[in-house]
């Protein structure tokens, strides 16, 4: 554990910490010397974090973020909080809109001195679409400011990890499939790297009295339009691949059908793209440099080629 440092010791409670973003968060928290505790409705999805932490450094709590009791049980006792907690399906209202309320007045009366809400830049609403996904968001960020007005609000654009559940999907059709539909391939993307995200978070716990009360956008440091993105996916599997724009009316049908991996919230969030408005400070004033896409792609490409690491420049 880390001998000095503003969160050394502290107890930061992650809700829906067993997550994507959380794993990334934990870990950075368990270098500064904290004391996590991960709540989630499956808090065993982070046990693999257990190596990482010392004796005593790491607990686990099994929490329903639908339940005001059980929310307020999980902050018991913190010094500071994170909300992690996003969906896209379920009653996103309540759980993306009025949970975190719960959240940030449970981290009020607890006293815990920092807060921090990890939003989205969807929750900066087009006034021309009404997406469910978006009015939560955004209500979740009106509870929490009203709750704890020092909170920290981050708005990430879309995430990008060894382990994402974004890059990879995609780069798991571009090794399968000789021809492939891109859906919104003009719209515009800031792809993030999520553990320039976690730190974002990190270091807002770290100076309440900084960053406290303010909204920040975090996006990646290069704009890609969602063909390019699947370009440079092949490129970087060596494949050669046909990708075929799908018009949008095509798109919204695919979005509308059961048990496809994009539902209607998401296909309408892609097709207005993903990119900061420039209205919030971004990760320069939190002292960032965020990462490329590109500086990490090759790499994790290497197992989805068709020979792995003595793949030939160019591929099926």
């Amino acid at each position: 554990m880390a001998k000095s440092g503003a969160l050394n010791g502290r107890l930061v409670v992650l809700m829906g910490g067993s997550g994507f973003i959380g794993n990334y968060v934990a870990q950075a928290l368990l270098e500064r010397g904290a004391r996590v505790r991960i709540a989630s409705r499956h808090p065993e999805q982070a046990f693999k974090l257990k190596p990482l932490a010392n004796l005593g450094q790491m607990q686990f709590a099994r929490c329903d973020a639908a339940d005001r009791q059980s929310v307020e049980r999980c902050i018991a006792g913190a010094d500071a909080v994170v909300n992690l907690v996003g969906s896209f399906s379920g009653n996103l209202g309540r759980i993306m809109g009025e949970a975190p309320g719960w959240m940030a007045e449970a981290a009020a009366r607890e006293g815990a001195g920092a807060f921090v809400h990890v939003s989205a830049i969807a929750a900066e609403p087009d006034e021309d679409t009404e997406i469910e996904y978006a009015a939560a968001k955004k209500l979740g960020e009106e509870r929490v400011l009203a709750a704890f007005p020092k909170a920290t609000i981050l708005r990430p654009g879309i995430l990008f990890g060894k382990d994402d559940a974004f890059i990879n999907m995609f780069a798991g059709l571009i090794s399968t499939l000789p021809v492939l539909p891109v859906f919104a391939p003009e719209a515009k993307l800031q792809p993030v790297y999520v553990d320039d995200v976690a730190e974002a978070a990190v270091r807002a716990l770290e100076d309440p009295g900084s960053f406290g009360g303010k909204i920040f956008e975090l996006t990646g440091p290069e704009t890609l339009t969602m063909m390019e993105i699947n370009e440079a996916i092949a490129a970087a599997q060596h494949r050669h691949r046909s990708f075929l724009p799908m018009p949008d009316a095509l798109s919204a049908l695919f979005a509308a059908l059961p048990g496809t991996p994009m539902n209607g919230d998401q296909w309408q969030l892609l097709k207005q793209g993903n990119v900061a408005s420039g209205q919030f400070p971004g990760f320069d004033k939190l002292g960032i440099a965020p990462k490329p896409l590109d500086l990490f792609l090759d790499r994790w490409m290497v197992r989805y080629r068709k020979h792995g690491r003595f793949a030939d420049r160019v591929s099926a």
